[in-house]
């Protein structure tokens, strides 16, 4: 998933209210970072 730079705290934490784990962020071919992100398969 894109994260945008400006907003990563508001972005991470909605993801993590809706059972998101961060697993790793990377740096994105075009520039910009990639989450890495998993959550349980109900």
């Amino acid at each position: 998933m894109p994260l945008l730079l400006h907003k990563e705290a508001q972005i991470l934490n909605a993801w993590g209210v809706d059972g998101w784990e961060l697993v790793s962020v990377e740096a994105g071919p075009a520039g910009g970072l990639i989450a890495f992100m998993k959550r349980v398969v109900a």
